[in-house]
């Protein structure tokens, strides 16, 4: 089994870099605090369900059936009760979810346990955390999810998987998931009704999605923020559309601070005096665009933190304190329509970066507008071709971004006998956030692979001092394209090389 020095409490809040941490083996602590709360929840639960101090009273789950069938009473084998949760949940289709979402999903999911008012086992916890020490991550199909009583099918296959039932991924290689268990040295997860449905009730899956699109999304933002610095200085550009005073007048604090980050990127730039009066929208109105995304951005930021601090589930249980009453809550805290219209707004903001990125690309490979330089960037056209089909792939994954950018989280449509009969799609619209900001990446990586070819075909060198030790980390990193090669490779690691660059 993989050991790891890295470690992480449940005691402390989640960010999205632990759920990121969580794609590699880590571990995760159940500390004092933690498990008092975990064993207080439960504690309170088994009373509820089994009558201490008097009669036992409905809980929806353990002593019922599962959604719109709450009407009738559930098994009253507790191991029966949860087969019965899970096994009906096993409809989910299409391909397999990426493993650092289904890790990032079980990492949150196991927090929210262990805020004590889901009536979970400590047990459950316990062995939840130990799979972060592994590489063990379960097969979870994509489709199935209308994100409103939580990611129920999703859910369940990774629950199932913990359970050694269906499939699961060991060092990257798919498998039974009890010999997966096995050979991480873990054992099935051993659960009655209420620790397999407080497992799926929740909104972990979209949460996580989210979490992670955003993260790629501002490093995105951020990318092509010094590379229309980079742009605008190859090029000659007048500085003076990021003027601190014009931008105040427009009056939205991101044109304001990202102006002022470009301002920093670009200092010590010299025009060279050749270019039009007014530059083309692509870069004399980068400022309001950034700046736009960067506010959008923020609210969406409001919507992670709140998620990721949150308890998604139903009932949620509250013990008493002291002189206090306990008491058992049925309500909707498993609703993802914040996570919804999050993620919603950032496909927006994506599909506008990805055609700023899209259109800086085309402007550097046209030789109208580049300030000379040969089509596609080719170093001998027509005998070379450049960028030539770097450029065609951009347009490519801007028409996917485009095509996933329609809005999911006011397609409701009813089901479950009209017991869900408005549904958030939260989990459609993460997924889909998290799989148009991968794309998202590439045409930042195809933007800062054609700056470097136009460095080599021609370009000035940068007069910014920080423009051009991230020109000189690029040539560094990626051969010019001379003569033609393949350049999808190129265009990853231009990626994540300009991601990974410090800005200003």
């Amino acid at each position: 089994m993989p050991t790891t020095t890295d470690s992480l409490s449940l005691t402390r809040p989640l960010d999205s870099a632990a759920l990121r941490r969580a794609a590699t083996p880590l571990t995760v602590t159940v500390d004092a605090p933690a498990r008092a709360r975990v064993d207080h929840g439960r504690r309170f639960f088994h009373g509820l369900r089994h009558g201490d101090g008097g009669g036992t009273r409905p809980i929806y789950g353990a002593t019922t059936g599962f959604g719109a069938l709450v009407g009738y009473a559930g098994r009253p084998d507790e191991a029966d009760q949860c087969d019965n949760t899970l096994a009906h949940l096993g409809a989910g289709q299409g391909p397999d979810l990426p493993h650092e979402v289904c890790r990032a999903s079980l990492l949150l999911r196991t927090w929210s346990l262990a805020r004590g008012f889901s009536g979970v086992s400590g047990e459950v916890v316990d062995r939840l955390a130990d799979m972060f020490a592994t590489t063990f991550s379960p097969a979870v199909p994509r489709y199935g999810s209308v994100g409103a009583s939580g990611d129920l099918i999703p859910l369940a296959y990774a629950t199932q998987a913990l359970r050694g039932r269906g499939h699961a991924y060991l060092d990257g290689r798919r498998m039974a998931a009890d010999e997966a268990l096995a050979a991480a040295g873990l054992r099935p997860l051993d659960l009655d009704g209420r620790d397999a449905l407080a497992l799926v009730n929740g909104t972990s899956v979209t949460t996580a999605a989210l979490a992670l699109a955003r993260d790629l999304v501002r490093d995105a933002h951020r990318s092509l923020t010094v590379l229309t610095c980079l742009l605008a200085d190859l090029l000659g550009c007048d500085p003076g559309f990021l003027d601190d005073d014009l931008l105040r007048a427009y009056g939205h604090p991101g044109a304001v601070d990202a102006g002022a980050r470009m301002r920093r990127t670009l200092s010590g730039v010299s025009p060279s005096g050749g270019r039009p009066l007014q530059e083309p929208y692509s870069i004399r109105c980068t400022p309001q665009l950034l700046g736009a995304a960067e506010d959008a951005l923020c609210y969406v930021d409001g919507v992670v933190a709140a998620d990721l601090g949150g308890v998604s589930d139903n009932p949620l249980f509250f013990p008493g304190h002291d002189d206090q009453e306990g008491k058992v809550v049925h309500g909707g805290n498993f609703f993802g329509q914040p996570a919804a219209f999050a993620a919603d707004l950032l496909a927006s903001v994506t599909a506008q970066l990805g055609n700023l990125a899209e259109r800086q690309l085309d402007l550097l490979t046209d030789p109208a507008r580049n300030g000379g330089l040969p089509p596609m960037l080719a170093t001998a056209p027509g005998l070379q071709h450049g960028l030539q089909g770097v450029q065609l792939a951009a347009t490519a994954f801007v028409a996917e971004i485009r095509r996933n950018a329609t809005p999911a989280g006011m397609q409701s449509l009813p089901t479950n006998l009209h017991n869900q009969d408005v549904v958030p799609f939260g989990t459609q619209a993460a997924l889909r956030s998290y799989d148009m900001a991968e794309l998202l990446g590439l045409l930042t990586g195809s933007l800062a692979l054609g700056l470097r070819q136009a460095a080599h075909v021609g370009a000035r060198r940068p007069t910014a001092p920080r423009c051009a030790e991230l020109l000189d980390a690029l040539s560094a990193a990626i051969p010019p394209v001379d003569p033609d090669r393949p350049l999808d490779r190129d265009v990853r690691a231009a990626a994540r090389l300009v991601a990974g660059h410090e800005a200003p």
